[in-house]
């Protein structure tokens, strides 16, 4: 009986002493004046069948550190998400990152379902307006789809991405798969989703559009 009251005084302190590291881990030195970049996205972004540190989230990470940018990535996607489902989760996710850039590559799941291009440009609308009301800059990546639903669908479709972008006045990746869905080598076995070898074209595809807004954030490179 003794030895089992001890057992259970030592697993209390190391409940205890984890929970003490999880509320401190969230405000280690100079985390909170770090501006922040949050990612919501779906599969496309979301380390779909691959390690997450592989992903194009994870590598800007590293390009961040490398060219000097004091930023932290948050990457909020899930795979299968749609429009509506992302809408859903963004206000708890600026009130909790407080970002000020969003990123938001969504839309794809939208289109394979044939979902209403007039839905999914009301949902990222809001989602920008949203994102904005919170002073964060936003970036759309645009999303391309195959012509199942017939050419006027499809036009519906991928004019959303430059239409809100002129709209908001807010950044945009007009092909986020540009140089990667047509090449078999840079595909998964299903044909949907980018392998490893092409999250840094991803990350090469967002860069030109992301590098002026962290600049107008008032962030230079150690270098200048």
């Amino acid at each position: 009986m003794i030895i089992y009251r001890k057992y259970l005084v030592i697993l209390l302190a190391l409940v205890l002493l984890s929970a003490q590291f999880a509320v401190s881990a969230d405000n280690i030195p100079g985390s909170e004046s770090q501006p922040r970049i949050l990612v919501i996205g779906d599969s496309l972004s979301a380390a779909y069948n691959m390690p997450s540190r592989d992903a194009w989230p994870s590598l800007l990470e590293t390009r961040l550190i490398e060219h000097g940018y004091p930023w932290q990535v948050f990457n909020s996607s899930i795979t299968g998400d749609t429009t509506e489902g992302a809408l859903a989760r963004l206000p708890r996710l600026l009130e909790r990152h407080a970002p000020k850039i969003v990123i938001i590559e969504l839309g794809g799941n939208d289109g394979l379902r044939g979902l209403s291009p007039e839905v999914t440009r009301s949902n990222m609308a809001k989602m920008i307006e949203m994102s904005q009301s919170q002073g964060a800059e936003v970036l759309l990546t645009g999303i391309r789809i195959p012509p199942n639903y017939g050419d006027q669908y499809v036009r519906q479709f991928e004019g959303i991405y430059p239409h809100l972008a002129g709209q908001y006045d807010a950044a945009l990746v007009p092909f986020f798969m540009e140089g990667v869905a047509l090449d078999p080598n840079l595909m998964q076995a299903d044909g949907i989703h980018p392998s490893v070898e092409a999250q840094p074209i991803l990350l090469d595809n967002v860069w030109p559009a992301l590098e002026p807004l962290l600049n107008s954030n008032g962030t230079k490179m150690k270098n200048e």
